[in-house]
């Protein structure tokens, strides 16, 4: 097991990792920018090293500055929680080439499923299903024509290198074609440096279903059932939950099965997601595999009673996983409200600020992940999640249930927050009866 692992990462992650390895006996370090010097993580830490000012590629992007900050302080190992570098080839390389373990996938394997045609294709030679359209990067728009006419409209240009719906293009006819396409090469090059695109088509409406797994280094690769997070604004999920409503116990061991069988297609070690769309057929598709811990594996821990992160930290030590998918066994139901300092009123605009007061609700299920507290001031710098609630019930009812009551008892004093935004979604009738899908949020108005 590791001695020291130093933690590049902030807010409620940060924490969320420092905990664990707390319980597991292992020292921390803690890296901060000089805007979070007051983060909840950095007062934990046994160590602290400032690696620069606010902005993230001079603090949490700068490579150079973090592993210089773990060979200072002796730290055998590096989490990087999600965002950031969670999913960098070029730092989990360095990592090893300084002889520091990266807790996660290996550069090859991040490579890899970081590149979404590239995905396919080894998901697509495991026998894992994925959506029709180009076998790999677009050549250029008389390419994307030709595409077209087996692919069938609508289809979704991406950008290969892509996430977080940036360079993403929904075209529903030739005539929208050289615009989006265009467009969509042009954000993915200011994004993320590579201008490259491919080809799915678009399946309209469908459900967004993650299978979550957790590989060793010895050849075990289990997964923990699904995720639904359909709930999503501009592709950003609100709101997740497990399991989901519109799956049975065939269809999820079938995707559950295949997410296993594309992990060890590519010899995974480490927490990954393989997220799939499911169509109302109940055909589903691949879509892509995050290499990391993912914001939502509260709900997954609430009804498997696992420490996932702390698994995490395990099997990138070299230990072998100490139980079989048959000891896998879920219980009740989960629902996580991600928190947010923004104004949903307005366009759900970014609202940091300074916490006057904070209250934060509790009781039988409730779970609260945050590293914020009364006087502390949100930064502008990074992104706005400031708390995850998670509800736990017996069944998805009293998980609901419990999670209106939480909603009310959470007061959040200074900036304005999501709150009353998932108030009013979980009573909206077709949330409650599991009716929606990705587009939910498009189709309804919950200002009203």
């Amino acid at each position: 097991m590791f001695n020291k692992i130093l933690i590049a990462n902030r807010g409620e992650i940060a924490l969320r990792i420092l905990r664990a390895c707390q319980e597991l006996g292992i020292k921390t370090v803690a890296i901060y920018s000089e805007a979070d010097v007051d983060s909840l993580h950095v007062r934990f830490a046994d160590e602290v090293v400032c690696i620069g000012p606010p902005p993230s590629n001079e603090s949490y992007l700068n490579m150079v500055r973090i592993i210089s900050a773990a060979e200072v302080t002796g730290a055998d190992a590096v989490h990087p929680g999600y965002g950031f570098l969670a999913e960098n080839p070029e730092f989990a390389e360095i990592c090893e080439e300084c002889n520091i373990q990266f807790i996660g996938a290996n550069a090859d394997v991040i490579r890899k499923m970081g590149n979404k045609s590239e995905a396919k294709k080894t998901m697509t030679k495991a026998g894992v299903p994925v959506v029709p359209g180009s076998e790999g990067v677009i050549k250029d728009l008389n390419h994307a024509k030709s595409l077209v006419k087996d692919v069938k409209y609508p289809v979704m240009l991406k950008a290969v290198a892509g996430g977080g719906g940036r360079g993403m293009r929904i075209v529903n006819s030739e005539d929208e074609l050289e615009m989006n396409f265009m467009m969509a090469s042009a954000e993915a090059e200011g994004a993320f440096g590579n201008a490259d695109l491919y080809m799915e088509k678009f399946i309209v409406n469908p459900r967004h279903i993650e299978i979550q797994v957790m590989a060793d280094a010895h050849g075990n690769v289990v997964h923990y059932g699904e995720r639904e997070c359909s709930i999503q604004r501009r592709h950003q999920k609100l709101l997740e939950e497990a399991p989901s409503v519109a799956l049975d116990d065939d269809l999820r061991n079938k995707m559950g099965e295949l997410a296993v069988k594309g992990c060890k297609g590519v010899d995974y070690v480490g927490a990954g997601t393989i997220e799939y769309l499911l169509d109302d057929q109940k055909n589903f598709y691949f879509m892509e595999m995050n290499t990391r811990i993912q914001v939502e594996h509260p709900v997954t821990e609430m009804i498997y009673s696992r420490d996932l992160v702390k698994d995490q930290i395990r099997v990138a030590a070299g230990e072998p996983l100490n139980y079989e998918q048959k000891d896998i066994n879920m219980a009740g139901h989960a629902i996580e409200c991600r928190i947010n300092a923004e104004d949903w009123e307005r366009n759900f605009m970014p609202n940091p600020g300074h916490i006057e007061n904070v209250h934060f609700p509790g009781g039988p299920g409730i779970r609260v992940d945050t590293h914020t507290y009364s006087g502390y001031d949100i930064p502008p710098f990074y992104d706005s999640l400031v708390a995850k609630l998670i509800a736990h019930g017996k069944d998805r009812e009293e998980a609901i249930t419990r999670l209106r009551r939480s909603l009310d008892e959470f007061v959040i004093e200074g900036v304005k927050t999501t709150i009353p935004f998932h108030r009013k979604l979980i009573d909206h009738d077709d949330f409650k009866n599991g009716n929606f899908d990705t587009g939910f949020l498009e189709r309804i108005n919950l200002l009203e």
